[in-house]
C-alpha cells in the first residue's frame, strides 16, 4: 500500500476510472480483432463501463463516498471474472445458455431447441490466452487490484 500513499484521492479516483476505461477498450479492440466476446465477457464489461460513470461523477462533484460504489462495481467485474475463470478451466458448471452440457436426459424437442438457441460464442472455451492467463483471468485479477484502489480511495482521510 506504500505505492498508493503517493497518490491522492482524486488521483486514485481518476487512476481506477481510467483503468477501467483501458480494460473496456481492450475489450473492444479484441473484438475488432475477431473474438467475439460470450455472455459471461459481456456480463464483464457492465461493471467497468459502471466504474468509468462513477469516477467521473466522483471527480466532479468531489465525493469521495461514491468511490465505495467504484469499488463495488470493480469487485463485481473481478467476481464475473473468477467465476468466468472457473468455468474456462472446467472447474465448475457455466450457464446453460452458453456453457456445454450434457444432452442425454434432453427429449428430441428439448434437444433441437437447445440446438436452434444454442449461442455461436461459448463461455466454457479459452479463445484466447497469454502465458497461460485468458482474458477472463486478468480482468478477474486486474480488476481486484482496481477495488483494492477504490478501497483506498474511499477509506483515506481528508
Amino acid at each position: 500500500m506504500k505505492l498508493l500513499d503517493r497518490f491522492s484521492t482524486t488521483q486514485l479516483i481518476a487512476l481506477a476510472a481510467v483503468s477501467s476505461a483501458l480494460i473496456l477498450g481492450g475489450a473492444f479492440v479484441f473484438q475488432a480483432l475477431g473474438y467475439a466476446p460470450c455472455k459471461l465477457c459481456l456480463w464483464q464489461r457492465w461493471p467497468h463501463a459502471a466504474a468509468i460513470v462513477i469516477g467521473g461523477a466522483a471527480l466532479a462533484s468531489k465525493q469521495r463516498a461514491l468511490a465505495w460504489l467504484g469499488a463495488l462495481a470493480a469487485a463485481t467485474t473481478s467476481a464475473l471474472g473468477f467465476y468466468h475463470s472457473g468455468i474456462e478451466r472446467k472447474l465448475w458448471e457455466g450457464p446453460a445458455a452458453c456453457s456445454g452440457g450434457g444432452v442425454a436426459d434432453l427429449s428430441v424437442e428439448d434437444l433441437l431447441s437447445k440446438i436452434n438457441d444454442a449461442p455461436l460464442i461459448r463461455c466454457d472455451e479459452i479463445p484466447w490466452e497469454m502465458f497461460g492467463l485468458t482474458m477472463a483471468n486478468l480482468n478477474a485479477v486486474g480488476s481486484l487490484g482496481l477495488a483494492v484502489i477504490w478501497v483506498v480511495a474511499a477509506t483515506r482521510k481528508a
